[in-house]
């Protein structure tokens, strides 16, 4: 290894220092790299896990991490500003007390390729992540591709595809941590690049890459973090998948994604005295939502950003209208509305404002032109604090593995 070696700004050098700091120097170990962004979710809002279509795109933040094997029976994990777990390789069953801990990822990751026929041994993994908690850019799914990644690279000599990691993850998260999740996030972090794709089949992954590039088009994607955790609020997003299901199991099918929008229409007097109205309009989003994923994915492939911010707009009004995951009815504070408020005075007309991702108050997206970055930026940050903006760009690579 070089003196110095370029990880994408990142100084290597000394995160492999660090690698050695924590789990000791041994010359004997080959140790490698691993990177994996995080990811920005373009369109399709909560449409994923009724096997419906999303736009998701891997940016240009990621979690790196140093590996090697330790010829121990234990996986050892540490994570800078986190700190460190253990997991032994013959301990990999879900526990109930570890629901929602960095543990369960490393364990349910652990137990996914050992399903799959693939031997767990040993390993050291040191990570440093920019991909923060509640930043919106999904940090659990970065962190269990991550996760997959080392384990690909050192148990199954890299022939795990990026689609069957991702499906891993999403079953980490499911059963291990504790999230309902869909297979958008884990997805896009394993592919790299902007992905049209659609999960009509259960845990099977048709992507199509779209070649498009924002900066090109005179346009910036901006985060904001409205700095409102949603570590609590699980079971607001768990209602989302559930109260859709329960509309679509009321017709007779396990999810919406299997009906037309017709058939939910006509039966909308019985499903409103069965399921409610919330989950009436929960399942009216989806298909509004899905017209405008297809509409937006056109207007990407032919580079009309004019069509891909209008759809954008009525995606962002069906989000906080009929899905309601923008603020949460027993919370006085409304961070995520207010930030689509300020987002709307900011730009008026010239670009186009969302909830991003599952919602809750956590972050919300914007597409700005590059002409108006600048005060967009100062403008939400006077209100959510120094750096809550953030102008990502999309990363082509998504997550991958190397020697040093």
């Amino acid at each position: 290894m070089s003196d110095v070696v370029s990880f994408d700004g990142f100084a290597a050098k000394n995160l492999v220092r660090s690698f050695d700091a924590t789990f000791g120097l041994a010359e004997w170990r080959e140790r490698f790299f691993v990177r994996t962004p995080g990811r920005t979710e373009v369109a399709g809002n909560h449409t994923d896990h009724q096997g419906g279509n999303v736009i998701a795109a891997s940016v240009d933040r990621f979690i790196r991490g140093v590996c090697a094997a330790n010829e121990k029976p234990v996986i050892r994990v540490y994570s800078e500003g986190f700190g460190d777990v253990e997991v032994r390789c013959d301990e990999l069953a879900a526990r109930d007390d570890e629901r929602n801990t960095t543990i369960s990822l490393v364990r349910g990751m652990a137990a996914q390729f050992a399903d799959r026929g693939y031997v767990p041994q040993g390993f050291d993994l040191y990570v440093a992540s920019e991909v923060l908690g509640g930043s919106g850019l999904s940090s659990s799914a970065a962190f269990e591709v991550e996760l997959g990644q080392a384990m690909n690279t050192l148990w199954a000599k890299g022939v795990v595809s990026p689609e069957d990691l991702a499906i891993m993850g999403k079953e980490t998260e499911r059963k291990w941590f504790g999230k309902p999740c869909g297979l958008m996030d884990q997805s896009a972090v394993a592919l790299g690049g902007i992905q049209h794709m659609s999960f009509a089949v259960p845990d099977q992954i048709e992507a199509s890459p779209i070649d498009f590039d924002f900066a090109d088009a005179g346009y910036a994607i901006c985060l904001t973090a409205t700095g409102s955790s949603h570590a609590d609020l699980t079971d607001e997003y768990a209602a989302v998948p559930a109260e859709m299901n329960q509309v679509a199991q009321a017709l007779g099918a396990e999810h919406l994604g299997q009906l037309s929008e017709d058939t939910l229409l006509v039966h909308l007097p019985e499903l409103r005295d069965a399921c409610g109205d919330r989950p009436l309009m929960r399942a009216i989003h989806f298909f509004r939502e899905e017209r405008l994923v297809a509409r937006r994915a056109k207007a990407l492939n032919e580079k009309d950003m004019d069509t891909f911010l209008k759809a954008t707009r009525l995606s962002g009004a069906s989000s906080a209208m009929y899905l309601q995951n923008v603020s949460v009815a027993r919370l006085s504070e409304q961070p995520a509305m207010l930030a689509l408020a300020v987002s709307g005075e900011l730009l008026g007309t010239a670009g186009a404002s969302r909830i991003h991702g599952g919602g809750f108050g956590g972050t919300i997206q914007a597409f700005v032109p590059g002409n108006r970055v600048e005060s967009y930026t100062e403008g939400m940050d006077r209100v959510f604090g120094s750096g809550a903006c953030q102008v990502y760009q999309v990363d082509h690579v998504g997550s991958h593995a190397w020697r040093l």
